[in-house]
């Protein structure tokens, strides 16, 4: 039963970091935008990243091989 004085204020300390916590993100505004981060992985902004002879041509929608591209000169 003594251990009961222990335990219920380390549960309200507990929690009252947990709803400062809360709030401060609140407050600094973390919660403001939540669609943009959603919608970014599907921006293409990393096609420098890929290597040339894994990329899709965007117009045809194949992949580039080295028999495709000596056919279009």
């Amino acid at each position: 039963m003594s251990i009961i004085y222990l335990l219920i204020p380390i549960a309200i300390i507990l929690a009252s970091i947990a709803i400062w916590a809360f709030f401060w993100s609140v407050n600094t505004g973390q919660y403001d935008d939540l669609e943009s981060p959603a919608h970014s992985i599907l921006y293409d902004d990393d096609e420098e990243l890929i290597p040339e002879d894994a990329r899709v041509d965007k117009t045809s929608n194949k992949k580039r091989s080295g028999d495709d591209a000596a056919s279009d000169d």
